[in-house]
């Protein structure tokens, strides 16, 4: 890692779109720039309330309660919980989102916004809405736009996680990784990084904020059975891609690489 240790007066916004959603893409990044000293924060654009299609008031509130205790794991000094309609992001009105988050971008004022990258991870519909929606927000600040970085994830990376509690000839699917069923959906087509961190010095904080989002952890399922001392081998290092938009230039988590 070729930092020099101290990120005082760095500035880095997450933008994603459920709570955990934070946790999986980027959690090793946010902790480990909020431990060097930089101000992260973080704006989920829906509660995550969406509960087999129907909205769900009492899930809506445990879930940012788990938020918000993810958030303190990950050392976020600002969470900005947004209230649209969990699963319906691509249908509600863009322009006002874009101009929603463009609004909050120019107030925290970071260096960098991570966001999802064109795949959503594993091609979820909101999840690629905030990545459109995003990336659209940060290109209409033109020169007053952060460095913009999607967040990417390798073909296999969760498959590998799930692989480390299956029973050697087992036949029984694998529980579901934070609601998705097929943990080879992560990271399928994904861009290539240009950017690796090794995050292994955050590992057990990342995993800490995983399990504080107990709604979305199956029973029996990897990241419940995950301990510290395997976080670092298999949560220790991430990808981000960098946007075609956004400010030019060094971005001080380039400092970051692997």
């Amino acid at each position: 890692m070729s930092t020099d240790g101290n990120l005082s007066g760095r500035s880095l916004l997450a933008v994603f779109a459920h709570p955990d959603d934070e946790s999986i893409a980027c959690g090793g990044l946010l902790a480990r720039c909020a431990e060097l000293g930089a101000r992260v924060s973080l704006i989920c654009v829906t509660h995550g309330e969406n509960r087999t299609g129907i909205p769900d008031e009492d899930l809506s509130r445990v879930r940012a309660g788990e938020l918000a205790a993810a958030a303190r794991e990950l050392g976020i000094a600002e969470v900005v919980l947004l209230d649209y309609p969990d699963g319906f992001l691509p249908w509600i009105d863009a322009r006002e989102l874009e101009t929603r988050l463009a609004s909050e971008i120019r107030r925290i004022a970071p260096d960098v916004v991570v966001t999802f990258g064109h795949d959503g991870l594993y091609w979820h519909p909101d999840h690629i809405a905030v990545h459109e929606r995003t990336t659209a927000a940060v290109a209409s600040l033109v020169e007053t736009a952060p460095a913009l970085f999607y967040v990417t994830m390798p073909q296999g990376l969760v498959r590998t996680m799930v692989n480390e509690y299956l029973e050697p000839g087992g036949s029984e699917a694998p529980p579901p990784v934070l609601g998705v069923g097929n943990p080879d959906a992560f990271g399928v087509h994904a861009n290539a990084p240009t950017l690796v961190i090794d995050v292994g010095a955050a590992a057990v904080r990342k995993l800490a904020a995983l399990k504080c989002h107990r709604t979305q952890l199956a029973p029996g399922g990897a990241i419940g059975r995950l301990s510290e001392q395997d976080a670092p081998r298999l949560l220790g290092i991430e990808h981000f891609h960098r946007a075609p938009v956004g400010a030019p230039g060094e971005a001080f988590i380039e400092r970051l690489a692997r």
